[in-house]
Protein backbone atom coordinates (compact mmCIF):
# COMPACT_ATOMS: atom_id res chain seq x y z
CA UNK A 1 0.00 0.00 0.00
CA UNK A 2 2.94 2.37 0.48
CA UNK A 3 3.11 3.10 -3.27
CA UNK A 4 -0.18 5.02 -3.03
CA UNK A 5 1.53 7.64 -0.84
CA UNK A 6 4.61 9.00 -2.56
CA UNK A 7 6.58 12.14 -3.42
CA UNK A 8 5.38 14.34 -6.29
CA UNK A 9 7.18 16.81 -8.52
CA UNK A 10 5.47 19.91 -9.96
CA UNK A 11 7.97 21.27 -12.44
CA UNK A 12 11.07 21.96 -10.36
CA UNK A 13 9.20 21.78 -7.03
CA UNK A 14 9.67 18.52 -5.15
CA UNK A 15 7.01 17.61 -2.59
CA UNK A 16 7.34 14.93 0.06
CA UNK A 17 3.82 13.55 -0.37
CA UNK A 18 0.71 13.60 -2.56
CA UNK A 19 -2.07 14.76 -0.22
CA UNK A 20 -2.90 18.43 -0.73
CA UNK A 21 -5.23 21.11 0.60
CA UNK A 22 -7.34 22.59 -2.19
CA UNK A 23 -7.96 26.31 -2.66
CA UNK A 24 -11.22 26.95 -0.79
CA UNK A 25 -12.74 30.45 -0.95
CA UNK A 26 -13.30 31.89 2.51
CA UNK A 27 -11.47 29.06 4.21
CA UNK A 28 -7.91 28.32 3.13
CA UNK A 29 -6.22 31.35 4.65
CA UNK A 30 -2.74 31.04 6.14
CA UNK A 31 -4.11 30.15 9.60
CA UNK A 32 -6.06 27.15 8.31
CA UNK A 33 -3.30 26.12 5.90
CA UNK A 34 -0.78 26.08 8.75
CA UNK A 35 -3.01 23.73 10.75
CA UNK A 36 -3.34 21.42 7.74
CA UNK A 37 0.44 21.32 7.30
CA UNK A 38 0.90 20.43 10.97
CA UNK A 39 -1.50 17.56 10.37
CA UNK A 40 0.19 16.07 7.34
CA UNK A 41 -0.73 18.11 4.23
CA UNK A 42 2.21 17.93 1.82
CA UNK A 43 1.18 21.03 -0.14
CA UNK A 44 -1.40 23.79 0.18
CA UNK A 45 -3.12 26.35 -2.04
CA UNK A 46 -4.38 29.79 -1.11
CA UNK A 47 -8.01 30.64 -1.68
CA UNK A 48 -8.53 32.14 -5.14
CA UNK A 49 -7.17 35.64 -5.58
CA UNK A 50 -8.54 38.13 -8.09
CA UNK A 51 -6.01 39.11 -10.76
CA UNK A 52 -7.94 42.33 -11.37
CA UNK A 53 -7.77 43.26 -7.67
CA UNK A 54 -4.02 42.57 -7.58
CA UNK A 55 -3.38 44.83 -10.55
CA UNK A 56 -5.47 47.52 -8.83
CA UNK A 57 -3.23 47.12 -5.76
CA UNK A 58 -6.00 45.97 -3.43
CA UNK A 59 -4.29 45.45 -0.05
CA UNK A 60 -7.01 43.09 1.18
CA UNK A 61 -6.27 40.80 -1.75
CA UNK A 62 -2.57 40.78 -0.97
CA UNK A 63 -3.31 39.53 2.55
CA UNK A 64 -4.95 36.43 1.05
CA UNK A 65 -1.61 35.45 -0.47
CA UNK A 66 0.62 35.57 2.58
CA UNK A 67 2.68 32.48 3.36
CA UNK A 68 1.88 30.53 6.54
CA UNK A 69 4.74 30.36 9.03
CA UNK A 70 5.30 26.63 8.38
CA UNK A 71 4.81 26.56 4.60
CA UNK A 72 8.06 25.49 3.00
CA UNK A 73 6.25 25.49 -0.33
CA UNK A 74 2.79 26.63 -1.34
CA UNK A 75 0.74 27.74 -4.33
CA UNK A 76 -1.12 30.98 -4.88
CA UNK A 77 -4.26 30.52 -6.97
CA UNK A 78 -5.33 33.42 -9.17
CA UNK A 79 -8.43 33.92 -11.31
CA UNK A 80 -9.21 36.12 -14.27
CA UNK A 81 -10.23 35.95 -17.91
CA UNK A 82 -7.90 38.47 -19.56
CA UNK A 83 -4.40 37.26 -20.53
CA UNK A 84 -2.72 40.65 -20.01
CA UNK A 85 -4.25 41.17 -16.57
CA UNK A 86 -3.34 37.60 -15.57
CA UNK A 87 0.22 38.15 -16.75
CA UNK A 88 0.55 41.31 -14.65
CA UNK A 89 -1.04 39.55 -11.67
CA UNK A 90 1.44 36.67 -11.90
CA UNK A 91 4.30 39.16 -11.71
CA UNK A 92 2.76 40.80 -8.64
CA UNK A 93 2.22 37.41 -6.98
CA UNK A 94 5.87 36.49 -7.39
CA UNK A 95 7.06 39.91 -6.25
CA UNK A 96 4.90 39.89 -3.12
CA UNK A 97 5.08 36.23 -2.07
CA UNK A 98 7.92 34.28 -3.71
CA UNK A 99 5.48 31.35 -3.80
CA UNK A 100 6.67 28.09 -5.33
CA UNK A 101 3.70 27.53 -7.69
CA UNK A 102 1.03 29.69 -9.35
CA UNK A 103 -2.30 27.97 -9.97
CA UNK A 104 -4.99 29.22 -12.34
CA UNK A 105 -8.62 28.76 -11.36
CA UNK A 106 -10.47 27.35 -14.38
CA UNK A 107 -13.26 25.72 -12.40
CA UNK A 108 -15.15 28.12 -10.12
CA UNK A 109 -18.87 27.82 -10.96
CA UNK A 110 -19.99 31.05 -9.25
CA UNK A 111 -21.87 33.32 -11.73
CA UNK A 112 -20.08 36.56 -10.79
CA UNK A 113 -16.72 34.88 -11.54
CA UNK A 114 -17.90 33.25 -14.76
CA UNK A 115 -19.31 36.44 -16.26
CA UNK A 116 -15.81 37.97 -16.20
CA UNK A 117 -14.56 35.11 -18.38
CA UNK A 118 -12.82 33.42 -15.45
CA UNK A 119 -13.36 30.19 -13.50
CA UNK A 120 -15.44 27.58 -15.33
CA UNK A 121 -15.71 29.91 -18.32
CA UNK A 122 -12.10 28.98 -19.11
CA UNK A 123 -12.84 25.25 -19.10
CA UNK A 124 -15.71 25.99 -21.52
CA UNK A 125 -13.42 28.01 -23.81
CA UNK A 126 -10.12 26.13 -24.32
CA UNK A 127 -8.77 28.79 -26.70
CA UNK A 128 -9.09 31.46 -24.04
CA UNK A 129 -7.72 29.05 -21.43
CA UNK A 130 -4.63 28.57 -23.61
CA UNK A 131 -4.08 32.33 -23.96
CA UNK A 132 -4.53 32.94 -20.22
CA UNK A 133 -2.31 30.01 -19.20
CA UNK A 134 0.40 30.93 -21.74
CA UNK A 135 0.44 34.52 -20.50
CA UNK A 136 0.90 33.35 -16.90
CA UNK A 137 3.51 30.73 -17.84
CA UNK A 138 5.54 33.36 -19.72
CA UNK A 139 5.28 35.82 -16.82
CA UNK A 140 6.17 33.21 -14.19
CA UNK A 141 9.50 32.24 -15.72
CA UNK A 142 10.98 29.29 -13.82
CA UNK A 143 8.05 29.13 -11.35
CA UNK A 144 5.70 26.28 -12.30
CA UNK A 145 2.16 27.16 -13.35
CA UNK A 146 -0.73 24.72 -12.83
CA UNK A 147 -4.46 24.72 -13.59
CA UNK A 148 -7.57 23.43 -11.85
CA UNK A 149 -10.40 22.58 -14.26
CA UNK A 150 -13.88 21.08 -14.21
CA UNK A 151 -15.31 18.36 -16.43
CA UNK A 152 -17.26 20.86 -18.50
CA UNK A 153 -19.96 23.50 -18.65
CA UNK A 154 -22.91 21.11 -18.51
CA UNK A 155 -23.62 17.49 -19.39
CA UNK A 156 -24.03 18.38 -23.08
CA UNK A 157 -20.82 20.41 -23.13
CA UNK A 158 -17.98 18.34 -21.63
CA UNK A 159 -14.75 20.12 -22.50
CA UNK A 160 -12.26 18.71 -19.97
CA UNK A 161 -10.18 16.98 -22.67
CA UNK A 162 -9.84 20.11 -24.82
CA UNK A 163 -9.16 22.24 -21.74
CA UNK A 164 -6.44 19.88 -20.56
CA UNK A 165 -4.86 19.86 -24.03
CA UNK A 166 -4.85 23.65 -24.12
CA UNK A 167 -3.21 23.77 -20.69
CA UNK A 168 -0.53 21.30 -21.75
CA UNK A 169 0.23 23.26 -24.90
CA UNK A 170 0.53 26.43 -22.82
CA UNK A 171 3.21 24.79 -20.69
CA UNK A 172 1.51 24.06 -17.37
CA UNK A 173 3.28 21.64 -15.03
CA UNK A 174 0.24 19.94 -13.43
CA UNK A 175 -3.50 19.65 -13.93
CA UNK A 176 -6.09 19.22 -11.18
CA UNK A 177 -9.59 18.16 -12.13
CA UNK A 178 -12.80 18.40 -10.15
CA UNK A 179 -15.01 16.18 -12.35
CA UNK A 180 -18.29 18.02 -11.87
CA UNK A 181 -19.75 20.36 -14.46
CA UNK A 182 -20.28 24.07 -13.91
CA UNK A 183 -24.04 23.36 -13.92
CA UNK A 184 -23.65 20.84 -11.08
CA UNK A 185 -21.85 23.30 -8.84
CA UNK A 186 -21.19 21.17 -5.75
CA UNK A 187 -24.33 19.05 -6.11
CA UNK A 188 -24.60 15.42 -7.13
CA UNK A 189 -21.48 13.33 -7.45
CA UNK A 190 -18.14 13.86 -9.16
CA UNK A 191 -17.39 11.53 -12.07
CA UNK A 192 -14.14 9.79 -11.22
CA UNK A 193 -14.26 8.03 -14.59
CA UNK A 194 -13.40 11.37 -16.21
CA UNK A 195 -10.49 11.69 -13.81
CA UNK A 196 -9.16 8.31 -14.92
CA UNK A 197 -9.61 9.28 -18.58
CA UNK A 198 -7.62 12.47 -17.99
CA UNK A 199 -4.78 10.48 -16.43
CA UNK A 200 -4.73 8.27 -19.52
CA UNK A 201 -4.83 11.29 -21.85
CA UNK A 202 -2.00 13.13 -20.11
CA UNK A 203 0.03 9.90 -20.05
CA UNK A 204 2.60 11.08 -17.54
CA UNK A 205 3.52 14.35 -19.29
CA UNK A 206 2.60 16.22 -16.10
CA UNK A 207 1.08 15.09 -12.79
CA UNK A 208 -2.70 14.87 -12.57
CA UNK A 209 -4.39 15.58 -9.24
CA UNK A 210 -7.94 14.67 -8.29
CA UNK A 211 -10.53 16.61 -6.32
CA UNK A 212 -14.18 15.94 -5.51
CA UNK A 213 -16.04 13.85 -2.92
CA UNK A 214 -13.06 13.31 -0.62
CA UNK A 215 -14.60 13.30 2.84
CA UNK A 216 -12.67 10.56 4.63
CA UNK A 217 -9.26 8.85 4.31
CA UNK A 218 -10.83 5.86 2.59
CA UNK A 219 -12.04 8.16 -0.21
CA UNK A 220 -8.46 9.26 -0.91
CA UNK A 221 -7.27 5.67 -1.05
CA UNK A 222 -10.07 4.70 -3.42
CA UNK A 223 -9.45 7.70 -5.70
CA UNK A 224 -5.75 6.89 -5.96
CA UNK A 225 -6.48 3.22 -6.65
CA UNK A 226 -9.36 3.66 -9.09
CA UNK A 227 -8.20 6.63 -11.15
CA UNK A 228 -4.40 6.52 -11.10
CA UNK A 229 -4.08 10.22 -10.20
CA UNK A 230 -0.70 11.29 -8.87
CA UNK A 231 -2.20 13.04 -5.86
CA UNK A 232 -5.46 14.07 -4.25
CA UNK A 233 -6.74 17.43 -3.09
CA UNK A 234 -9.01 17.68 -0.05
CA UNK A 235 -11.44 20.61 0.04
CA UNK A 236 -14.70 20.36 2.01
CA UNK A 237 -13.42 17.13 3.58
CA UNK A 238 -10.72 19.08 5.44
CA UNK A 239 -13.12 21.65 6.93
CA UNK A 240 -13.22 21.05 10.66
CA UNK A 241 -11.04 18.02 10.02
CA UNK A 242 -7.47 18.98 9.10
CA UNK A 243 -6.55 15.62 10.66
CA UNK A 244 -7.81 13.96 7.48
CA UNK A 245 -4.31 14.39 6.05
CA UNK A 246 -2.42 12.43 8.70
CA UNK A 247 -5.25 9.90 8.91
CA UNK A 248 -4.99 9.37 5.15
CA UNK A 249 -1.19 9.11 5.31
CA UNK A 250 -1.55 6.48 8.02
CA UNK A 251 -4.16 4.57 6.04
CA UNK A 252 -2.08 4.64 2.87
CA UNK A 253 1.16 3.60 4.57
CA UNK A 254 0.03 1.24 7.36
CA UNK A 255 -3.50 0.23 6.39
CA UNK A 256 -5.24 1.85 9.37
CA UNK A 257 -5.61 5.05 11.37
CA UNK A 258 -6.88 6.18 14.77
CA UNK A 259 -9.49 9.00 14.72
CA UNK A 260 -8.56 12.16 16.60
CA UNK A 261 -10.31 12.61 19.99
CA UNK A 262 -12.81 15.44 20.47
CA UNK A 263 -10.63 17.49 22.81
CA UNK A 264 -7.78 17.64 20.29
CA UNK A 265 -10.19 18.81 17.59
CA UNK A 266 -11.31 21.71 19.78
CA UNK A 267 -7.73 22.57 20.81
CA UNK A 268 -6.78 22.69 17.14
CA UNK A 269 -9.65 25.11 16.57
CA UNK A 270 -8.22 27.37 19.26
CA UNK A 271 -4.76 27.21 17.67
CA UNK A 272 -6.33 28.30 14.39
CA UNK A 273 -8.26 31.09 16.14
CA UNK A 274 -5.10 32.39 17.81
CA UNK A 275 -3.26 32.59 14.48
CA UNK A 276 -6.19 34.25 12.75
CA UNK A 277 -6.36 36.90 15.48
CA UNK A 278 -2.66 37.69 14.94
CA UNK A 279 -3.07 37.86 11.17
CA UNK A 280 -6.26 39.95 11.11
CA UNK A 281 -8.09 41.15 14.24
CA UNK A 282 -10.02 39.58 17.09
CA UNK A 283 -13.33 40.78 15.69
CA UNK A 284 -12.68 39.39 12.21
CA UNK A 285 -11.16 36.15 13.48
CA UNK A 286 -14.02 35.42 15.87
CA UNK A 287 -16.60 36.04 13.17
CA UNK A 288 -14.71 33.85 10.71
CA UNK A 289 -14.23 31.06 13.25
CA UNK A 290 -17.97 30.62 13.83
CA UNK A 291 -18.31 28.35 10.79
CA UNK A 292 -14.97 26.68 11.54
CA UNK A 293 -15.75 25.86 15.17
CA UNK A 294 -19.16 24.62 14.00
CA UNK A 295 -17.28 22.21 11.76
CA UNK A 296 -14.80 21.21 14.50
CA UNK A 297 -17.71 20.43 16.83
CA UNK A 298 -19.45 17.99 14.48
CA UNK A 299 -19.69 14.54 16.01
CA UNK A 300 -18.92 15.85 19.50
CA UNK A 301 -21.34 15.08 22.32
CA UNK A 302 -23.91 17.90 22.67
CA UNK A 303 -22.50 19.40 19.46
CA UNK A 304 -25.84 20.90 18.43
CA UNK A 305 -26.07 22.84 21.71
CA UNK A 306 -22.50 24.07 21.26
CA UNK A 307 -23.23 25.24 17.72
CA UNK A 308 -26.26 27.18 18.94
CA UNK A 309 -23.84 29.20 21.11
CA UNK A 310 -21.08 29.44 18.49
CA UNK A 311 -23.23 31.57 16.16
CA UNK A 312 -23.19 34.32 18.80
CA UNK A 313 -19.45 34.20 19.66
CA UNK A 314 -17.71 37.53 19.04
CA UNK A 315 -14.60 37.34 21.25
CA UNK A 316 -11.92 34.81 22.15
CA UNK A 317 -13.37 34.71 25.65
CA UNK A 318 -16.77 33.77 24.21
CA UNK A 319 -15.21 30.70 22.61
CA UNK A 320 -13.50 29.77 25.87
CA UNK A 321 -16.82 30.11 27.70
CA UNK A 322 -18.38 27.73 25.20
CA UNK A 323 -15.64 25.11 24.97
CA UNK A 324 -13.74 25.16 28.28
CA UNK A 325 -16.48 23.11 30.00
CA UNK A 326 -16.01 20.50 27.25
CA UNK A 327 -12.22 20.53 27.49
CA UNK A 328 -11.98 20.54 31.26
CA UNK A 329 -15.05 18.53 32.18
Amino acid sequence: MTELYHPVKIGNVELSGNLFLAPVAGYSDSAFRSVCIENGAAFTYTEMVSAEALVRKNLKTEILMQRAYNEKAYAVQIFGGEPEIMSQAAGIVLEKTHCEVIDINCGCPVPKIIKTGAGSALTRDPDRLYKVAKAVVDAAGSVPVTVKIRSGWEQKLMTWSEAAQAALEAGVKAITIHPRTRAQGYEGFSDWGIMKALVEKVAGKVPVFGSGDLFKPEDAKRMLQETGVDGVMFARGAMGNPFIFKDAVSLLTTGSYVPVPADLRIKTGFAELERLVKETSEAHACLEMRKRFAAYSKGIQNGAALRAQIVHASSVQDYHNIFDPVLFD
